[in-house]
């Protein structure tokens, strides 16, 4: 007998698997997914942290959360995620793309080898894993993506959001390629969210505005409703939502300002 849509995306017990799992978005995912009984493969390069928060997790969840310890940047790192996205054993039902960093530098002040690494963790890092992950549960009858992405895909940012919006455009297309199959692809879009993210680029955030920050854990809990339900792009937020329509309507020169200076 067949199973349903929502049997094969969400059925309890499932493994998913994270990126950038130790801290952050990342983070959040892992633990929303092991309150779901979800079994988690956890993807990190920090092998202390990432083995204390598959420890944290398996405790007290009571699930099995595997490390894969993985600088993303190496031919080695991606080869052992891809090989564990492909196998047939524990099979992933649930890739999370999250990892991925900022650069406090514009693009003429950056070398091209910081440019550069910045932008293949953003893109080519996800859209390999998305490929094994698309080749591996098309194969199986079903399963989901989540790339997170970000609002400033929606606005000239430089790189990052260079970097953002291709992964929007990716998860788009696969979303209306995909949709009369058992599988979703969706982009999460999350304005300034209250993570490392910003500290980990040296950028001063005190003068951003409180109502301008989204909290990590009611952007999962939307991304993951939103890949449920089959979304190709989810943007957590009415504000974040009317930002983005407003990013279409104003003229682009006044967008630039508007971000330049936020």
């Amino acid at each position: 007998m067949e199973q349903s849509q929502s049997n094969v995306r969400d059925s309890p017990h499932r493994t998913a698997l994270v990126t950038g799992a130790t801290a952050g978005i990342g983070a959040e995912f892992a633990a929303q997914l092991a309150a779901q009984g979800r079994h988690l493969i956890l993807v990190a390069r920090d092998a202390d942290r990432l083995a204390e928060v598959a420890h944290q997790l398996e405790s007290r969840y009571a699930i099995h959360a595997e490390a894969l310890v993985a600088d993303l940047l190496t031919e080695e790192g991606q080869l052992a995620v891809e090989a564990r996205i492909a196998s047939d054993v524990d099979p992933v039902e649930l890739l999370v793309n999250n990892a991925g960093y900022g650069l406090g530098k514009s693009f003429a002040q950056n070398d091209w080898a910081t440019e550069r690494d910045h932008w293949r963790i953003h893109t080519e890092v996800p859209l390999r894993f998305a490929h094994a992950a698309l080749t591996a549960m098309l194969r199986r009858g079903g399963g989901r993506i989540i790339n997170v992405a970000s609002v400033a895909a929606f606005t000239p940012r430089g790189t990052y959001s260079a970097a953002k919006l291709a992964m929007v455009n990716f998860s788009e297309w696969a979303s209306l390629h995909y949709a009369e199959t058992d599988l979703a692809v969706t982009a999460l879009c999350p304005g300034f969210t209250r993570t490392e993210f910003h500290e980990r680029m040296g950028q001063d955030v005190k003068g951003f505005p409180a109502f301008a920050w989204l909290k990590a854990e009611d952007v999962v809990r939307q991304g993951l409703a939103d890949s449920a339900a089959g979304r190709g792009v989810s943007i957590p937020s009415l504000r974040y939502k009317a930002a983005r329509v407003a990013s279409t309507v104003l003229p682009d020169r006044l967008v630039e300002r508007i971000v330049r200076r936020s």
